[in-house]
């Protein structure tokens, strides 16, 4: 079966709807107080184009909202968009409620897989924190992995309910790290878009265009992110069409395979690909947030 859900703007649930409570956010980490501005609307802002403000903001919405002690990520890593990475575990959770009675499943009877969890542990502390999900995430990058498992250690609310496991091999995805005996209610995973170091630049150059209305001239991630998180051989197509293929021999330890896409003129392919490994099921959701929009792309073997 296959269906195409649309959606405009962030999930009804999510509670990072309309602007952000700065106020708020400045009791919780007053630091963030130097880099806020008051815009040409007279209001309270701070510039998206900067790491430094969109590390401090991210950090903020994570004190403020999801429970944490302590957060934070090494120099150059990738910084999360909270709101949207929320999203996403949103609409995850609509999917698990589909074969629950129409109720979304809470607490630690439910497993979920992070493929690429990062060093920033996002799909983890918010799924801990919204639902009371129990993770494994999995991670090509051992410093990472380490940062991650620091992570853990620093907010006691997680332990025991995270738990995080080294991909050896780059170019695998489900092999080597689902084990005999898992099962996991749905796997996430925000794969690395681009196919090379150069695309991604040129990407990020249009994105800080894009916030500031002229393009840089020496571009700064303003999210940040290592090679590994932001470009893999072959890209968005390789990836995910490994992913696919993986996907087949794990299809009984998994229920929802889902994955974040990029770009929606590769949907079809996909689609392609998932109607030739034979599942019983796949989605389309889309999102958004301003004037971003993505596309989660889900599947099942199960009906």
């Amino acid at each position: 079966m296959k269906s195409k859900e649309k959606g405009v703007g962030l999930h009804p649930r999510n509670i990072h709807q309309g602007r952000y409570d700065l106020a708020a956010l400045v009791q919780t980490l007053p630091e963030l107080s130097q880099i806020i501005f008051e815009n040409n609307y007279g209001q309270q802002s701070l510039d998206f184009a900067n790491p430094i403000a969109v590390k401090l903001l991210n950090k903020a919405l994570l004190l403020h909202y999801y429970e944490l002690i302590y957060w934070d990520i090494p120099e150059g890593y990738l910084c999360p968009p909270i709101p949207g990475r929320a999203d996403y575990l949103h609409h995850v959770a609509d999917l698990l409620a589909r074969k629950n009675g129409k109720r979304i499943p809470l607490g630690e009877g439910t497993q979920i897989l992070d493929v690429g969890v990062g060093a920033n542990l996002i799909y983890p502390i918010l799924g801990t924190s919204l639902f009371g999900w129990n993770f494994v995430g999995t991670e090509i990058d051992f410093q990472a992995l380490s940062y991650a498992a620091s992570l853990i250690t620093s907010n006691p609310r997680m332990e025991g309910k995270v738990s995080l496991r080294y991909q050896a091999d780059a170019q695998r995805i489900f092999d080597l790290v689902i084990e005999q005996g898992d099962f996991f209610e749905a796997c996430l995973c925000n794969p690395p878009f681009h196919e090379s170091a150069e695309v991604a630049l040129e990407g990020s150059k249009r994105k800080i265009k894009n916030l500031k209305g002229q393009a840089p001239v020496n571009p700064v991630l303003n999210f940040g992110g290592q090679p590994t998180e932001l470009w893999t051989i072959g890209g968005e197509l390789g990836f995910i069409g490994r992913m696919i293929q993986e996907s087949v021999t794990v299809q009984t330890q998994v229920g929802w395979f889902t994955v974040l896409v990029s770009k929606a003129t590769h949907l079809s392919f996909f689609q392609g690909q998932l109607e030739n490994v034979g599942v019983k099921s796949q989605r389309v959701i889309e999102m958004g947030q301003g004037n971003k929009r993505g596309r989660i792309l889900a599947w099942s073997f199960f009906r």
